[in-house]
């Protein structure tokens, strides 16, 4: 009696996994995933001070890296 139902959500599962396994290859075929433009569209509405707070950010960044870096290489253990 029981095994009707499980063969009912086995069925029902696989049409579903199916379903979107289909999708996907479906996106895929014809770029629905692509999105070449999207920086260079985002970056031409940015103002002059958004493009130097992001160069800013950046700096910041890399000079913490650095620092980092250094003290890694000379030894230097934070606490646990």
């Amino acid at each position: 009696m029981d095994s009707w139902v499980i063969a009912m959500m086995l069925g029902a599962s696989t049409l579903l996994g199916a379903l979107g396994l289909w999708a996907l290859l479906w996106g895929l075929k014809t770029g629905q995933f692509e999105d070449t433009k999207k920086f260079l569209d985002m970056t031409s509405f940015d103002g002059e001070e958004a493009l130097h707070d992001a160069i800013a950010m950046e700096k910041k960044k890399k000079e913490i890296m650095k620092r980092k870096k250094k003290k890694a290489d000379d030894g230097y253990r934070p606490p646990d």
